[in-house]
């Protein structure tokens, strides 16, 4: 596992004009530029990036980079209080650069998230604008461990992937990613077996008021031992035609001078078996996890409470590709995401942890209406590739609440009588992305439209905006 990551997608770091036209025209200058670039390279997409041709990097030097430029826009918002509609433009900018002497490595990533335009009450949170940010800066140490087998140890900072991406993930379509601070080894052989194993404190993302926010105000991240992570991936190869993996991982939380929280003490333990797709045949992805612990109902100081935890998820996918030149893949994707129950003793909700969900549930960003907790879905997905360089998929999702007491995934939206029922809605959405210039010059563009049902529609702070739709556009430059 490389400790920086292949396929990201960093940007040149820009000022914080808030006028919408310093930003479109921004934006501008950035597509033309990517484009402008992208005709005139050619070939110059060698295996050694734009950068390293550039400066003539050393044996062992790697020097990657790039720019993301994305325009989004919602309407028909589901969040309570928030903008009912909104358009953003935003950039992300990350520049990475690794020595691999051998044995030893050295790397750091600088990470610059930063958002234009939104409205005073936009959604746009630390999850967008993360200005300016040291995201990994790490010393690593690679060695052979037999014939067939090899380890990795990494100290410092860094950002990691963890089988699905599910509980912890390097974000990709978000703007701004979740980063470590601490000690991650890695041990894997020929045959696709693999131990992961993990100790760390995680960034936790300034600055976080909204006025700062809207400012792209540039505030170091912070760590500290009052937040840790740590715990164990085990992979298996050749289990049952597929792959199969063991893991668990542990959370704990305390309050700080800064900072009130509510006392996490978690520990997480679940299983996955996956079959990846190919022409021909029949793939899946099941996955499960439960939850226990102890953790407090609120940030108050004043609740000192602590509630044991019971809380569970799974995802349950299946799929066939089918032969032929466009490749089509057809699946079926259920998702079951506790939530908190009336009269329960225990603390219900699902804690995603640090983890992903476009892959699973659609856009985030100024969308991301279902999040990994009180969800109950069902869906079909199609995908299919019209040529080398492009693909096309296309989602339907119908969506209930798994408690009806319990606020409804990431919409903020509930009732706590329970009253509005547990059908939340359906979810439709589609994506394109094509490849312009090979491992340099990429777009990707999609949109959603969310039909609320009777829950997100009659609620107490239920939003009465009518329908969501929502739309984005992506315009990727590796360098």
């Amino acid at each position: 596992m490389r400790a920086i990551a292949q396929g990201t997608t960093p940007a040149i770091i820009h000022g914080a004009n808030r006028r919408a036209g310093g930003v479109a025209g921004r934006v501008g200058v950035v597509i033309g530029a990517a484009a402008l670039l992208g005709g005139t390279a050619g070939v110059a997409h060698a295996k050694d990036g734009l950068l390293e041709q550039a400066i003539g990097a050393p044996e062992g030097l790697t020097i990657t980079g790039g720019v993301r430029a994305r325009v989004e826009g919602i309407d028909g918002q589901f969040r309570p209080g928030k903008a009912e509609d909104d358009l953003m433009f935003s950039l992300k900018t990350t520049l990475q650069v690794e020595y691999d002497g051998g044995p030893f490595r050295v790397g750091g990533e600088l990470w610059d998230a930063r958002a234009y335009n939104e409205h005073a009450n936009s959604s746009a949170g630390t999850t967008e604008v993360n200005a300016m940010e040291m995201v990994q800066a790490y010393l690593g140490l690679d060695f052979k461990t037999g014939a067939r087998s090899e380890a990795r140890l990494t100290a410092g900072r860094f950002t990691m992937n963890l089988g699905s991406r599910r509980l912890i993930a390097r974000q990709a379509f978000r703007n701004s990613t979740n980063a470590f601070t601490g000690v991650n080894f890695v041990w894997k052989d020929s045959r696709g077996n693999q131990i992961t194993a993990l100790w760390a404190m995680p960034q936790q993302r300034l600055p976080d008021d909204a006025q700062s926010i809207h400012d792209n105000a540039v505030h170091w991240d912070r760590e500290s031992t009052d937040l840790q992570v740590w715990g164990a991936h085990l992979t298996k190869g050749q289990v049952l035609g597929g792959v199969a993996e063991v893991y668990g991982f542990g959370l704990d939380e305390r309050d700080s001078p800064s900072v009130q929280t509510r006392n996490r003490h978690l520990f997480t333990s679940g299983a996955r078996l996956y079959r990846k797709p190919r022409a021909g045949r029949l793939d899946y992805d099941l996955e499960g996890a439960y939850q226990f612990g102890r953790t407090r109902l609120t940030t108050s100081p004043s609740d000192v409470t602590d509630l044991d935890v019971s809380a569970y998820f799974i995802h349950a996918e299946a799929g066939r590709t089918f032969a032929g030149g466009w490749q089509p893949r057809l699946s079926f994707d259920f998702d079951l995401d506790s939530g908190e129950r009336q009269g329960s003793k225990s603390y219900n909700r699902f804690d995603t942890l640090f983890g992903a969900r476009r892959f699973d549930f659609g856009p985030t960003g100024l969308y991301g209406a279902v999040g990994r907790f009180n969800v109950l879905s069902g869906g079909l997905r199609g995908e299919v590739k019209p040529d080398a360089k492009s693909d096309v998929m296309v989602m339907y999702r119908a969506l209930w609440l798994a408690s009806r007491t319990d606020s409804f995934g990431s919409t903020g939206v509930r009732d706590a009588s329970g009253q509005s029922g547990r059908f939340a809605g359906n979810q439709v959405e589609a994506r394109y992305r094509r490849t312009l210039v090979p491992d340099m010059l990429h777009f990707d563009t999609g949109v959603a439209y969310l039909a609320k049902g009777r829950f997100l529609k009659q609620a107490p702070n239920a939003p009465q905006t009518g329908d969501t739709k929502y739309g984005y556009f992506d315009l990727y430059f590796d360098f």
